[in-house]
C-alpha cells in the first residue's frame, strides 16, 4: 500500500513537471509571437516565468496529493491553477522592482529608448529632431496632464525631440541621448519653423 502511495504521488510529480515544461515552452512561444499569455507581464524581468514554473509543480504536486482515485485530472488543474497564481505573483514583482528603479534616480531601457528612471515608458516613434519651446511649460513623468512635474523648458530653449509618444500629442524630450520628460507637442515646434502670417 505504502510503495502504491510513493509510486502514485512520484508518478503525479513527473506528470506536473511535464506540464509545467510544456507550459513554459508553450508560453516562449506566445510570447515570441506577441500573444499575451502566462509570461508576458508589462514589466521587464524573469521573475514571472519563474513564478509560473514553480506554481505549475507546486500545484501539480498538490493536486496529485488530493486526487481520488484518478489523480492526473487533479493533477493538470492543480499545475494550471499553480502556474496562473505563480505567474501573477511573479509579474506583481517584477512591477514592484520597476517601480523601485524609478524611484533610485538611474535610468533603464525601454523599447530601444534610454530613459530617465524618474519618467514612465510609452510607445514611440522616432523622431530625432531639435526642437524649441514657445513658451516656458513644464516637462511630465508620464505622457498626460495630470502626471508629475519632472522639470520644464524655458520659451526659446532647444532640445532633443527623441521620440513622439504613439496615439497621442506628446513628445519624449532627450537630454544626451536620454528621454528626461515628455512635453505636449501644442508648445513646442520644430527648429527652424515659421508659422505662416496672414
Amino acid at each position: 500500500m505504502r510503495t502504491l502511495k510513493i509510486n502514485k504521488l512520484i508518478g503525479g510529480g513527473a506528470a506536473a513537471a511535464v506540464l509545467a515544461g510544456a507550459m513554459a515552452m508553450s508560453a516562449g512561444s506566445a510570447q515570441a509571437a506577441g500573444i499575451n499569455g502566462v509570461t508576458n507581464c508589462s514589466a521587464p524581468g524573469g521573475k514571472q516565468e519563474m513564478g509560473a514554473l514553480l506554481g505549475a509543480v507546486a500545484g501539480g504536486l498538490l493536486g496529485n496529493k488530493v486526487g481520488g482515485k484518478h489523480p492526473t485530472g487533479e493533477t493538470v488543474i492543480g499545475a494550471g491553477v499553480g502556474a496562473a497564481a505563480g505567474s501573477a505573483i511573479g509579474c506583481q514583482m517584477q512591477k514592484k522592482d520597476e517601480r523601485q528603479a524609478y524611484a533610485r534616480g538611474s535610468t533603464y531601457t525601454r523599447n530601444g529608448y534610454r530613459l530617465s528612471s524618474a519618467i514612465a515608458p510609452a510607445s514611440y516613434s522616432k523622431l530625432g529632431d531639435t526642437f524649441v519651446a514657445n513658451r516656458t511649460v513644464n516637462l511630465r513623468s508620464a505622457p498626460t496632464t495630470n502626471s508629475g512635474r519632472v522639470g520644464s523648458l524655458r520659451t526659446g530653449e532647444r532640445f532633443q525631440a527623441m521620440a513622439h509618444v504613439r496615439g497621442t500629442d506628446w513628445i519624449l524630450v532627450g537630454q544626451g541621448g536620454v528621454g528626461v520628460g515628455y512635453v505636449h507637442q501644442a508648445y513646442v515646434q520644430p527648429e527652424g519653423y515659421r508659422y505662416a502670417r496672414y
